[in-house]
């Protein structure tokens, strides 16, 4: 997230949460904390907001009534009433360590804030934050000793590297509010307890959702799914590769007809791109549309994840970025070695 320097943060309670299936504890604090150091407080809210994309919203959800939404609830207490806000936030932590009984969660410290000033768009709002650190690092801290330096090693959480987080905007309350949301350990489906058990959120269904997650089935169906049902080579990959995120690159809108038309081409590929899309939804538990406007800030993130590179053994990467005819492909018998044979007019 950018913009962080107007925000205001107002206060910050820490909790920690284990996994009750190995017997850790639940250890509440009874106050938050005290916040009178500037520096401190520039430095938790670095550590909270900076890994936020700010483009990527969610909404809170219920399968019958958001109310029922444990987090929804206690957020909405908390904005409603600040002074419950040490209270409300241990029944968060309750929550939290209700769900956290799959064998690949972690003890952590939690951390619950409240902001002010945390701008969303053009606009600035008031904001609830649930963060969650568990992974610890080891730090060398210098000290005099005497006449003399001393290292010792400590053990600490690393500020650049936020583990769990979410931040909930006082915006649009009746759809679920304005959610941002933070997961960099356990991605695996089996483990998203942060996002699918605890907080139950989705992704609004806007442009930067649907661009973001057709890119990512884009790259998905062309480096897995296609390689498998159909013959073709790492550089007619790529090729693909490349032709997608033109697509996404070029045109104001998209439409799944003529992405098939324009990028795919063979209809049994193209009978077979849907299909995956609809696996591809199930598995994701959401959906994307098949037209909407392109949003140029998720062709910018998921660009710097489309690796159109041909790996030669260890001896060679070679970066693909079109013209898949000015490359040949060949079968040397004297050698008995593949080769590819490249024309270009200029060397730089």
């Amino acid at each position: 997230m950018t913009g962080i320097d107007s925000v205001q943060l107002r206060d910050v309670i820490v909790h920690k949460v284990g996994n009750p299936t190995r017997s850790e504890n639940l250890v509440l604090s009874e106050n938050a904390l005290t916040l009178n150091d500037e520096l401190v407080k520039r430095m938790l809210t670095k550590y909270f907001l900076s890994s936020f994309n700010e483009n990527e919203h969610y909404h809170f959800t219920h399968l019958s009534d958001l109310n029922l939404n444990e987090v929804f609830t206690y957020v909405t207490k908390i904005f409603e009433d600040p002074s419950a806000f040490v209270a409300t936030s241990a029944l968060l932590a309750n929550f939290l360590h209700s769900k956290s009984t799959h064998a690949r969660v972690k003890e952590g410290e939690l951390y619950i804030a409240l902001f002010d000033q945390v701008p969303l768009g053009t606009e600035y709002k008031q904001a609830i934050g649930i963060f969650k650190s568990e992974n610890k690092e080891n730090f060398l801290k210098v000290f005099t000793h005497g006449r003399s330096l001393e290292v010792i090693s400590e053990e600490g959480i690393n500020i650049n590297k936020l583990d769990k987080g979410c931040l909930v905007f006082r915006n649009n309350k009746e759809e679920g509010y304005t959610v941002c949301v933070v997961d960099s350990t356990n991605k695996k489906n089996e483990a998203q307890y942060w996002v699918s058990d605890f907080l139950q959120v989705e992704p609004y269904a806007d442009s930067y959702h649907n661009t973001d997650k057709y890119l990512g089935l884009c790259k998905q169906f062309i480096t897995n799914e296609y390689a498998e049902k159909f013959e073709i080579s790492k550089s007619d990959q790529i090729d693909l590769l490349n032709r997608s995120m033109d697509y996404f690159k070029t045109k104001d809108q998209f439409s799944l007809d003529e992405f098939a038309e324009e990028v795919i081409h063979h209809a049994d590929v193209v009978d077979t791109f849907k299909e995956y899309k609809k696996t591809y939804e199930s598995v994701k538990n959401f959906e994307i549309e098949d037209e909407f406007d392109i949003n140029l800030s998720a062709v910018k993130k998921q660009a710097k994840i489309f690796k159109a590179v041909l790996k030669l053994d260890r001896n060679f990467h070679i970066y693909i970025h079109g013209r898949k005819d000015l490359i040949e492909k060949g079968y040397d018998e004297l050698t008995g070695k593949h080769f590819y044979k490249l024309f270009y007019d200029e060397e730089s």
